[in-house]
């Protein structure tokens, strides 16, 4: 079976990512999350590939818990903890020529703890484009809430603060040793970065406005 390449992140409308021939609805989506993978198959025993043995991530989190990550995500992100670990195995396995997504759905419950079925590799790539599209569509949601000056600078400190805690929370259970100077550098950053984001779009809401999807220029008042 041909692994999917990197940079192909759509799944065709028609692509079957399970069993069925129809692309999974949200509610079919919500099942197989609560049910933690797709189609049961026998361990692998010793055909599990040496670099799947020695995956160390999510270590944390076992069967148990699965229903508590995947709760505590709702509530914070967009995402679900099957997207979630399998964007994380992606981004783990990828290679020159692609993502081995082939190796990852036959050996999702190795790899992740919380995962007890594996996928097809039809499936773990829906589920890393569905991650990326919410990535993007959150990313563009937090970025005109900077830029509309909706939030003042102090409240938008606090909307990045608790932002990078989520985000550090996700990195350390995922196995991510995180130093204190380290986190204490990449909250400067953000502030910086933030700062000017608010500065830029100031002059900006009071200068001419370009379209991004066809680049006309036109004042405000029109």
């Amino acid at each position: 079976m041909t692994d999917t390449p990197a940079d192909e992140d759509g799944v065709p409308e028609d692509a079957d990512t399970t069993t069925g021939t129809d692309a999974p609805s949200p509610a079919d989506e919500e099942a197989r999350d609560s049910q933690h993978g797709a189609t049961p198959e026998d361990s692998k025993g010793d055909d599990v590939p040496a670099d799947v043995r020695k995956y160390d991530r999510f270590k944390k989190i076992d069967g148990s818990t699965y229903e508590r990550a995947n709760d505590f995500l709702r509530d914070r992100t967009y995402i679900t903890a099957r997207e979630w670990a399998i964007a994380r195995l992606c981004a783990d396995f990828r290679t020159e020529t692609g993502v081995e997504m082939t190796k990852i759905g036959e050996n999702l419950p190795e790899l992740v703890p919380f995962m007890t079925d594996t996928y097809s590799p039809q499936a773990v790539n829906q589920a890393r484009a569905s991650f990326e599209e919410k990535v993007r569509k959150a990313g563009a949601t937090f970025l005109y809430g900077a830029m509309c000056d909706f939030f003042t600078a102090e409240e938008l400190d606090d909307v990045m603060y608790e932002a990078t805690e989520v985000a550090k929370f996700l990195l350390e259970v995922e196995g991510v040793d995180l130093a204190v100077e380290d986190e204490l550098e990449a909250e400067d950053r953000i502030s910086s970065v933030m700062r000017d984001v608010r500065e830029q779009s100031a002059a900006l809401r009071h200068d001419e406005v370009t379209c991004p999807e066809c680049g006309h220029e036109f004042e405000v008042g029109e």
